[in-house]
């Protein structure tokens, strides 16, 4: 039974422009960039980003031509000061679907969207509890 997550892939309708995304305005730094893939250098899981166009050469059906239902998920960052990446990301352009707001399970979160519409979590971790 898996236990740990391995990597984590969104698929995309413009490389390039996704690529330029997550590394300029989220700040993620890019590991690698091929032709039909990239990978940020991020800790724990790998994550990473495939043009929908080579969708076939991956699982042998190419991506629908009708819009995808959206949201399909969400992809999240921990970040030191979730309001600060608010104002930095709104400063660029960034779409934001929902600013920072403190969750009842104790995380501050902020959505934003990916130019493919993905919905992107930044978020404070949970302060770890004192044992008494």
């Amino acid at each position: 039974m898996p236990a740990r997550l391995g990597y984590a892939i969104l698929f995309v309708s413009d490389l390039e422009r996704a690529v330029a995304f997550y590394r300029d305005a989220i700040g993620l730094p890019l590991r690698f960039a091929a032709e039909a893939y990239a990978e940020f250098a991020v800790e724990g899981a790998k994550f990473a980003l495939f043009p929908r166009r080579e969708l076939p050469s991956l699982i042998g059906v190419e991506a629908p031509s009708d819009p995808v239902p959206w949201p399909q998920g969400e992809v999240a960052f921990f970040v030191e000061d979730v309001d600060a990446e608010h104002a930095r990301l709104e400063a660029a352009g960034v779409r934001v679907l929902a600013p920072p707001t403190d969750r009842p399970w104790g995380e501050r979160t902020l959505h934003v969207a990916d130019p493919d519409g993905n919905v992107i979590e930044l978020t404070r971790a949970k302060p770890a509890r004192a044992e008494a």
